[in-house]
């Protein structure tokens, strides 16, 4: 592959909802612009962004993949993301890479959740963008109607520059807007002109005029002209579009069927007239030593850096990181400065993925993307010289909230499974693996149930390692809601020494739910000498690690010695210790022990219509709703404080309810005391582990 200066590349991500033709649109791209000789199909398996094996079998993206093709003199990576909304993670990731993007919509589904999102993430990171319509062979597919859906979503920015021609219920043509002829299809890339038939003129005029007033508002001297009556040249409309593209006033629709190449070099070309190149993009990172700003801007000029965006861990094709070059020309075996990790890393030999493919290449201009092999480097590390260390912000991912428990059956792969699953989250930012020791329980978080069945399939198929996902356990305290004042020995005799401990203690509720116990004395006298002081308390603590209820760990308990005895001979800081358990263990359960349950703080985004079934099934799930905010674009965000014991698969339900479009987080709040049924229920469930301590 040619080495391309940064005016000259265009960085796109393919971006709409799971199913909208993404994949077979970049097929299309890729064997059109000569990298394929065949045209590959989801269905076959054997397309050239969708190369792994969970992929292939499952017949959807699940990770993004890049696809560089050279079109007219410009280099296109083409960046083909899941539409899936579990692998958004993949998303975020492809469009902070990007530089503008293409909505894929399915003309036979028309505007759906995913394109919305979609939409939503490109108004995030300042995107221009454009939309590309899919299925125009379908009998049934309305351009229009889906045209007149996106504007009234989005308004009078929403311009198409293309539209279908029929003939025989066929998609044989197009009419261009912008120069304002008819088309008509001979193959692949060849056309022929044709006039602009009767019945598309409505809607042809419609549209010329939409483009027009765009093209009269980038200037006082267009739009002077404009309402004089005259006609700008294709040059003019096409600079001006240009523009207004780059700025998002301007949000062309495009159309076609990819599946049998038609529409798409109209695409392809479109995207190296009118979308931006990397220079005209603000990139600014921070100097380490001295905190200021530093204006890469994709600027070939300047020293060299280089953001980690995405690791790509293939058993097959090895670590690949995948850069976005910020400044400078990366030059193969450079040697570059690891500015998060502190450490020099040479890079070696430079590389352009296609899909699966690594493709050499000598070097690397600003504004591109490669990929690096066998770094140590993580996702969101900087790479830039040592003399000029500077750090760029990490993409910004979205926080996993599903969570699962996860158990290796066979426990001599527990370190092989571990080692495996850490793999998976260097490559999936999304995936969290959390230690909970309390429960003595090992958890990892997700996006949802679909991804970490996909997490599941790719450790057994690739690392060979077979894994079981549970319900994870909710993790109960215990604690007190009276007082109780107890007497506890313990007396031993086995010949020679025995042993002998002795305390009176008072036990009650402390009110800080933040600290086990709080251990106090009032011993007069000496009735317990104060050098077993030391062994109550620690009586206390290996007591509260798990009560006496259910074997979950206590809060919140004040516990007084007050008096006791002691044997000159006998006794021993173990017989004070053991003497303490006994005590603890019957001033707990004379004192009201209760179970209490964490509670969750949950907000809950939904669009307005579906506010009600959502509330609705908050209050199913013992949740209370604590206010509801409009967001002023169609959406409440609710909040309430939900039992966590209540959210578990909270995320299907939420998709199913709101059609995919609901988002939710939460945070652990507090501790609450829980109903009775469900605490008879949990101790009732906890009896052996109780056994197990006796």
């Amino acid at each position: 592959m040619d080495i391309y200066r940064s005016d000259r590349i265009r960085n796109v991500v393919l971006l709409g909802h799971g199913g909208a033709g993404k994949t077979t649109l970049t097929e299309a791209m890729a064997y059109i612009s000569g990298i394929t000789s065949r045209l590959g199909k989801v269905s076959d398996g054997n397309t050239v962004s969708d190369y792994d094996k969970e992929e292939i079998k499952r017949g959807f993206s699940i990770s993004t993949s890049l696809v560089p093709i050279e079109w007219h003199g410009c280099k296109i990576n083409i960046l083909d993301t899941p539409g899936f909304f579990d692998f958004v993670g993949e998303v975020e990731e492809a469009v902070a890479a990007a530089d503008a993007a293409i909505i894929v919509v399915n003309g036979k589904a028309g505007v759906q959740v995913g394109t919305q999102k979609a939409w939503d993430l490109c108004e995030k990171y300042n995107l221009p963008r454009m939309m590309f319509v899919t299925g125009m062979d379908i009998d049934n597919v309305s351009f229009r109607k889906t045209v007149e859906d996106l504007t009234e979503l989005y308004g009078k920015k929403i311009a198409p520059f293309h539209m279908p021609i029929r003939g025989n219920e066929e998609f044989i043509g197009y009419v261009n807007v912008v120069k304002g002829k008819g088309r008509k299809f001979l193959a692949k890339d060849v056309h022929e002109e044709c006039p602009i038939p009767d019945y598309c003129e409505e809607y042809y005029e419609k549209y010329k005029e939409i483009l027009m007033e765009s093209v009269a508002e980038t200037s006082e001297e267009f739009m002077d002209r404009y309402f004089g009556g005259d006609e700008f040249s294709v040059d003019e409309i096409m600079m001006a579009a240009s523009m207004n593209i780059a700025d998002g006033s301007i949000v062309p629709v495009s159309m076609g069927a990819p599946n049998i190449l038609y529409g798409v070099t109209n695409l392809l070309d479109d995207i190296v007239d009118f979308l931006p190149d990397p220079t005209k993009k603000e990139r600014t990172g921070m100097l380490k030593d001295t905190g200021e700003l530093f204006h890469a801007d994709y600027d070939f000029s300047k020293g060299k850096s280089a953001l980690v965006f995405k690791t790509i861990m293939d058993p097959f094709i090895g670590k690949y990181s995948m850069i976005k070059v910020c400044s400078g020309v990366l030059k193969t075996n450079d040697t570059l400065y690891n500015a998060v990790q502190e450490k020099e890393e040479r890079i070696g030999k430079l590389y352009v993925l296609e899909g699966g493919k690594p493709i050499e290449v000598p070097e690397l201009f600003a504004g591109d993307i490669g990929a690096l092999a066998k770094l140590e480097a993580k996702t969101g590390d900087t790479l830039c010289a040592k003399a000029k260390q500077v750090l760029y912000a990490k993409p910004s991912i979205s926080a996993p909230y599903t969570c699962m428990r996860y158990k290796v059956p066979n426990k001599n792969e527990v370190d092989k499974a571990a080692q495996a699953l850490a793999k998976l989250a260097a490559e999936d930012q999304t995936l969290s693996l959390v230690n909970d020791s309390a429960n003595r329980q090992t958890l990892i978080y997700g996006i949802g149930d679909q991804q970490l069945d996909i997490v599941l399939s790719k450790l057994k198929e690739r690392y060979k390692v077979d894994v079981e996902m549970v319900k994870p356990k909710v993790a109960f305290r215990e604690t007190i809601r009276k007082n109780s004042d107890v007497d506890a020995k313990y007396k031993k005799q086995s010949g020679g020494h025995g042993q002998y401990g002795h305390v009176k203690m008072r036990f009650a509720p402390s009110g800080n739910q933040d600290e086990a116990f709080e251990f106090s004395q009032e011993v007069v006298g000496g009735a317990v000498p104060k050098n077993y002081f030391p062994a109550v308390e620690k009586g206390l603590q290996e007591s509260v690690e798990s009560g006496p209820l259910a074997a979950y760990p206590v809060v919140g308990v004040s516990a007084v010695l007050y008096d006791g005895s002691y044997h000159p001979v006998d006794s021993s800081e173990m017989a004070f210790k053991q003497a303490t358990k006994m005590a603890f263990k019957k001033g707990f359960m004379e004192a009201s022990p209760v179970l209490l349950e964490p509670i969750v703080n949950m907000k809950v985004k939904v669009a307005d219509k579906y506010t009600g079934d959502v509330m609705g099934d908050l209050n199913k799930r013992r949740g209370r709703v604590l206010g509801m905010t409009p967001d002023h674009k169609g959406n409440t965000i609710i909040e309430a404080d939900v039992p966590q014991l209540e959210i578990y698969g909270y995320s299907t339900v939420l998709r199913s309810m709101t059609g995919g479009s609901g988002d939710f987080e939460y945070e652990f709040a507090r501790y609450e005391q829980a109903p009775k049924d469900i605490q008879d229920k949990e101790i009732e469930a906890r009896a052996s582990k109780l056994q197990d301590i006796e």
